[in-house]
């Protein structure tokens, strides 16, 4: 065998179906060209993995990488592109959506000098309609590729795509700072270094998915939304913060929802009330944050209960500071309003900080 050339990264969940028909189209189309392909699986309950695994013992270039208790397209990218050997990497979908005889163009304008090589559904003989069942989640993809140009700039007609080819210098670039949550990693790499990438595109026609379901979703939509203001403020909000603030503005209402309830209809003394509503509105906060923020690290069976405790315990000890503190600043005579919220910023901070390391253990 000889060393690949390209690495071909598929990330997978819940592809069992779809992995031997793409492994066959994609060495169909690279001739004498060696590559590899890695299959990125999140513990898929289909059987992806022993799927991959099979064919890999009938073709050495396919390869698997198996992920446990974590969860993420960005993250499974960056895995599966530093798991590689080959000097140029491709993120595509293991569901033939992107067009597999693109790869010899793509590395084509690799070898004559681009880092980067996008595979665009808005240039010329592109097309991105056909890939979309509903109407509606093609609008929603313009109107996302809007808002991320916004951001980008003119350096893609298409900063959503996620069919994408680059060097291994950028790769490792990539590796060390995009964010490992949310579903547009190209977005986020482009957005960090798009100035001094030579970019190129390719134009492709977006498919219809073979088999299984899309990925996209409420929870995904939340984390790129999530993600694009962190671009807009130059990366200095993290994306987890903003979820982690985002749910805890819900839970404000859960708070209020539950203290009228017991209070106003069912006449439950106001400092019971209030008791149980803090209680109600952490519970929520922790479920979302579990759902949500923390999808990748998601907890479950007993690790959800003791989750649940120390997240408890850790908001509890925050509560205590909020108070503390913006009394003391009260007394500095600074105003109720502005004393109450670098309080609850405060708390805020110190909430999503320890529950990161202490509840949801985050690397």
């Amino acid at each position: 065998m000889k060393a690949p050339e390209l690495s071909v990264i598929l990330p997978a969940f819940n592809e069992a179906k779809n992995i031997p028909l793409i492994v066959d189209k994609i060495a169909a189309v690279m001739g004498d060209t060696p590559f590899e392909v890695i299959v990125v699986d999140d513990d898929s309950p289909d059987g992806t993995a022993d799927v991959t695994r099979s064919i890999g013992r009938e073709k050495p270039f396919v390869r698997c990488v198996k992920r446990i208790n974590r969860r993420g397209l960005s993250g499974a990218c960056i895995e599966g592109m530093m798991a590689a050997n080959a000097p140029v990497v491709v993120v595509m979908d293991a569901d033939m959506q992107h067009d597999e005889t693109r790869l010899p163009v793509m590395l084509a304008e690799i070898r004559d000098g681009a880092d980067l090589v996008i595979g665009s559904r808005y240039v010329d003989g592109g097309a991105a309609s056909s890939g979309f069942v509903k109407k509606s989640r093609a609008k929603g993809s313009e109107l996302a590729t809007a808002l991320a140009n916004r951001i980008t700039g003119a350096y893609t007609t298409d900063p959503m795509s996620g069919f994408f080819m680059m060097t291994r210098d950028v790769a490792d670039r990539a590796a060390r700072v995009v964010s490992r949550d949310g579903f547009k990693i190209l977005f986020d790499i482009v957005s960090r270094f798009g100035h001094d990438l030579k970019i190129r595109e390719v134009p492709f026609q977006f498919r219809e998915r073979v088999e299984g379901e899309s990925k996209l979703g409420f929870l995904v939509t939340v984390q790129f939304l999530g993600l694009l203001i962190s671009r807009y403020t130059g990366g200095f909000i993290p994306v987890k913060f903003l979820l982690y603030g985002l749910v805890g503005f819900t839970g404000l209402f859960v708070h209020m929802a539950t203290l009228l309830l017991l209070n106003a209809s069912f006449g439950v003394g106001f400092a019971t009330a209030q008791i149980v509503a803090t209680f109600a509105a952490m519970t929520s906060n922790f479920a979302f944050n579990n759902e949500v923020t923390y999808a990748h690290r998601k907890l479950t069976g007993w690790r959800f209960v003791t989750g649940l405790l120390t997240f408890y315990i850790i908001c509890g000890i925050g509560a205590l500071a909020n108070v503390s503190i913006s009394v003391r600043l009260f007394e500095w005579d600074w105003s109720a309003a502005l004393a109450g919220f670098a309080g609850a910023l405060m708390s805020a901070v110190f909430n999503y900080a320890v529950t990161k390391l202490v509840t949801w253990r985050d690397t």
